[in-house]
């Protein structure tokens, strides 16, 4: 069958039905993308669209928030903006900023896209000034309010079959929003890290935390609990780590013998002179004992937000005890 025999409503549903959704952000557009049809507008400028997206899951979080894609380990940014906005730690006025620069930058680049393909609806729908406004083209502008009617009624259940998978692949979700709750309240921006490098190298002897290998080639400074959750820098989460070992790891969960690690780690600087010392001091407590319980209950705080979702697979899996992983990594780092 080819192209000539599809008409503009099999596109749409080409799109909406069988397009490849890591995160429900098609449906939300596509929402939107009716909403303008209707109204007939031809060109939407950028500041209306961040907002307009914004309002989308304003509505669709408010009563019932289910998670909106299908990794465990983190929020979309949508969602972390809403939370960010009901928790008082971000005004509208940023929220809309954030949605404008991040929000957005993936689907509508993408949503034209049917599967992998990304010629069959190539620009039939809108076409784009990024940051600056979507114009409306004339096979959107021809759907009649029925035919959006029914298009909608296609997509609002999409995105709920779609809410309803991403739900079984995470365990406790209610408990882990409140929590990650708790953190956005004090979020703010990531800050530049590598500063931290001389600093951070002596009290790691100048290897990588996570396989013990020597520092070498590019280096990383890592939150060993991933930052989106506890959206913060604090030196006492820092660590040094290989390219490589930090691309593994990612935004996982670690196993517990990185914890007591780093729980030691932090207990050397502050058995030093550094003025630093009085910075872990303050966020985890004045006595050993008290600094180690508050990082073990951040711990657990970030092992119920992610679940099962180990580096390795496994909470035993130590890449620092693993003889071919080290030799791998040295190849790696000399390649």
């Amino acid at each position: 069958m080819n192209n000539t025999q599809f008409d503009h409503k099999d596109y749409w549903k080409g799109i909406v039905l069988y397009g490849l959704n890591a995160a429900t952000y098609k449906m939300a557009l596509a929402n939107l993308l009716l909403d303008f049809a209707e109204k007939g507008q031809t060109f939407v400028d950028w500041p209306d669209l961040s907002f307009a997206f914004l309002q989308q899951y304003q509505n669709r979080l408010a009563n019932n928030h289910m998670p909106q894609q299908g990794n465990p380990s983190r929020l979309t940014v949508m969602e972390r903006v809403i939370k960010g906005v009901q928790c008082g730690g971000l005004s509208i006025t940023d929220a809309v900023d954030t949605v404008g620069l991040k929000g957005l930058d993936n689907v509508i680049p993408r949503f034209q896209t049917i599967g992998t393909n990304k010629e069959i609806v190539s620009g039939r729908f809108y076409d784009f000034e990024y940051g600056k406004r979507l114009i409306l083209k004339d096979a959107l502008l021809a759907f009649t309010p029925e035919e959006c009617s029914e298009l909608r009624e296609e997509l609002i259940a999409r995105w709920g079959l779609l809410e309803g998978a991403f739900s079984l692949t995470q365990k406790d979700y209610a408990l882990a929003n409140d929590i990650r709750e708790i953190y956005l309240k004090d979020a703010y921006d990531r800050k530049p890290l590598t500063n931290n490098i001389p600093f951070l190298s002596g009290y790691q002897g100048n290897v990588c935390f996570y396989c013990g290998e020597i520092l070498c080639g590019t280096i990383h400074v890592d939150h060993v609990l991933p930052r989106q959750v506890l959206q913060h820098d604090e030196i006492w989460n820092l660590v040094l780590s290989h390219d490589h070992c930090n691309q593994l790891k990612l935004d996982r969960l670690v196993g517990p013998h990185f914890i007591k690690k780093l729980i030691a780690r932090n207990e050397n600087i502050m058995g030093s002179n550094h003025p630093w010392k009085q910075k872990i001091a303050t966020a985890l407590g004045s006595t050993a004992a008290t600094r180690r319980a508050t990082l073990l209950k951040h711990y657990e705080n970030v092992k119920t937000v992610l679940g099962s979702n180990w580096w390795g697979g496994s909470d035993c899996y130590n890449p620092a005890t693993d003889p071919f992983y080290r030799r791998l990594i040295t190849v790696l780092n000399n390649g």
